[in-house]
């Protein structure tokens, strides 16, 4: 997401984009001038496959390095804990339960930059999440996902 869209971040979400600009600045970006400089002393730079590595590597370091800028000089922090609602909003933590096979699994609905669905951190853009906001407990929804509709019911929800 390029686009300057002021999505909300938790904290944690805010501290991970700060932690990998410090290690793009501090880590990242020198790795690769001393690569670009070793490969320069190669000589011809034609044909030189590290220098053009390096180079496209450089390219890559400092987009994200710009992009995590952007995003940082934009960011809405928000507190899951501070929020009172009665309606699943960004920052809840939420348990559904799978129609089909009964199974239930909470998630904390974040920022685009924090989600890790397998730690149980989904995106606010994520089907799920957009079909959870705005419910409360014992609300159904469909998820309509590339592999068909799935249905789930919201057992419970908070903010913590």
């Amino acid at each position: 997401m390029a686009d300057n869209e002021n999505l909300p971040v938790t904290k944690r979400g805010k501290q991970l984009l700060e932690d990998e600009l410090k290690k793009l600045l501090t880590v990242e970006r020198p790795s690769v001038i001393k690569a670009i400089e070793e490969a320069r002393s190669h000589g011809d730079l034609s044909e030189n496959a590290e220098y053009d590595a390096a180079k496209e590597r450089q390219a890559l370091v400092e987009g994200r390095i710009s992009e995590i800028q952007s995003k940082l000089a934009g960011v809405e922090v928000v507190d899951p804990s501070s929020i009172q609602s009665d309606r699943i909003v960004f920052g809840a933590h939420v348990t559904v339960m799978d129609m089909d096979s009964e199974e239930e699994v909470s998630y904390q609905i974040v920022g685009v930059d924090e989600a890790d669905v397998k730690s149980g951190y989904i995106s606010i853009l994520s089907p799920l999440a957009r079909a959870m906001i705005g419910k409360q407990d014992g609300d159904q929804i469909v998820v309509r996902s590339p592999k068909g509709e799935k249905e789930y019911e919201i057992v419970s929800f908070e903010f913590k």
